[in-house]
Order: structure tokens, then sequence, then C-alpha cells
């Protein structure tokens, strides 16, 4: 077993390598992981029947010392085995009932992802005095660690909490500049939010605030496909056919090759034709008792 402390206090066996750099301190992880007591037959905790376990911030939400050494020496994709001591554990005293005192304990470890959010924190320390003053270039990596976690979010389904997400990258992002070169990079960032909003209340099926965020990134890119795809689908939803059809119409002409938008036309076409029938099916209930 590789020693990761020089004491033997924290011993590690790598099942299956990861890639990419190793987790970082201020990082948040998503992981998946067991605990056992003697030799890996006394199961005293696992989160592995979650299908999403949630992203823990090291130092905060995990507070053991030798799990935190581990999960620091380790990629994403990586599943490890872990030994920690007591010293490196629960202690003297152990975790009643669960774990007796003086206890070395077994951990089998699988990082899933993990985002650094180190700028992050720093930036919500500050004053909002101070966050003026800082370089854009820093804001701008604060608002695409917020997006970051809110595609993780929204990957995992977890549709609000992704939204909230975006929403704070955008507030963030709440800011002019004097220089078109500073503020094409502020509009590039909140294009990137509006899409990702949209598609994100698509979800929650809030279909006007979808195509309220659609209408807000094409009045920066008039040329957006995406844009002008997701305001289609939205208008689609409330059923609003002219419109779904005009929007979607100018997204295929930009991609007249991309078959969501080919496929959102052909549900169009589908639904109008059955809007259209049971309105003449209406029509005729009606002037049946006329012509009676």
């Amino acid at each position: 077993l590789q020693d990761l402390t020089g004491d033997g206090g924290v011993r590690k066996e790598q099942l299956r390598p990861g890639t990419g750099q190793p987790v970082p301190p201020s990082a948040s992880v998503a992981v998946k992981y067991s605990g056992y007591l003697g030799n890996w037959n006394k199961l005293f905790c696992s989160n592995g029947n979650s299908k999403y376990p949630r992203l823990m911030k090291l130092g905060k939400d995990i507070t053991l010392w030798g799990l935190e050494i581990g999960l620091l020496s380790m990629t994403k994709g990586e599943a490890a085995l872990f030994v920690l001591t007591p010293e490196y554990a629960y202690g003297q005293r152990g975790c009643p009932p669960s774990i007796p005192p003086n206890t070395t304990v077994l951990f089998k470890v699988e990082v899933l992802d993990f985002i650094d959010s180190e700028e992050c924190d720093a930036f919500f320390e500050l004053t909002y005095d101070q966050r003026d003053r800082l370089p854009l270039e820093k804001v701008l990596k604060v608002a695409a660690t917020e997006r970051e976690f809110g595609n993780y979010f929204f990957y995992k389904q977890r549709f609000k909490i992704a939204k909230d997400r975006y929403k704070r990258a955008l507030s963030i992002l709440g800011l002019s500049s004097s220089s078109k070169a500073e503020q094409s990079q502020i509009n590039a960032s909140k294009l990137l939010l509006f899409l990702n909003l949209s598609l994100t209340y698509l979800k929650l099926e809030r279909a006007d605030r979808a195509l309220k965020y659609g209408e807000l990134a094409l009045e920066m890119d008039q040329g957006n496909a995406k844009a002008l795809f997701r305001c289609g689908q939205a208008c689609l939803y409330m059923r609003e056919y002219s419109k779904s059809r005009d929007f979607l119409a100018r997204a295929q002409c930009i991609q007249p090759f991309n078959r969501d938008i080919n496929n959102e036309l052909k549900k169009l076409a589908r639904y109008y034709k059955e809007y259209m029938e049971m309105e003449k099916e209406m029509c005729c209930q009606m002037f049946d008792p006329l012509n009676s």
C-alpha cells in the first residue's frame, strides 16, 4: 500500500486510475464511498445506493482528515481503497455505537467529479466594493465556475438548483464596461447563461421563462440557431404555433441539417394538424344543431 502521510496513518491502494489533475484542496467533490470496520467485512457507512451523490466541499462537508488526504491524491474517475488509523479517522473516542474507540477504518472511494471553487470562495468573501475593483478576468472566471456548477446539477437532473447557479452567475456579470472588448467578453458569458437558463426552464416546464431567456440570447446574437431553437420549443409548448414555426424556420435556415431542429418542425406540423382537426370537429359540433 502507498503511504500518503509517511507515518502509515493513511495508506492507499489504487483500484482504477483516473484522468487529469488531482483533486485540489478547495474543490467540491462528488464521490461514491463505503466505510468498513475490520477486514472489509463490516459496513458502517455508504452512499453507494445514491444515483446522484451530492457535491461535498472539502474541509466543510468532508471532515474526516484521513479521507480528505486520500481524496487529494485522487483524480477524476479514479477508484481506491484507503486504510485510516484512528489518528486520521475517529480518534480515541471513536463514534459510538458504530465505531469503537481507537479503531482503524477502511474506505472504498470513487471520484465521480469535482469542481475547483477556490476563485468563487474568495470572491464571495469580498465586499461589493472589493468585487467591483477586481479585474474582469477574475470576475469571468468566477462566473464560469458558477456556470460549471449549474451544468453539473443540470446533468444530474436537479434543474431548480442548476437554475439558481446560472442566475447567480448572471448576477456576477451584472456590470458594464466602457471598453468594447471587455463588454464583448461579458456578453459572451451572458449569452451562454441565457441559453442554459432557457433550456433549464424548458425542463422545469416553464415555457414562458424559457422564451424570455431565449429572446435575451437573440438580443445579443440574432443568428444564434440554438437560441432560435429554444424559442421555437417554448412557443410550441405554449401552443403558439405560428411563432414556433417562425423561430424554428429561422433556425433551420442557419443549420439546415440539424436533426433536432428538423424533428421539432415535424412535431410542430403534427401538433398543428391535430389542432386544426380538433378545431374542425368543434365547429361541426357547434353547427350540427342548426343544420338539423
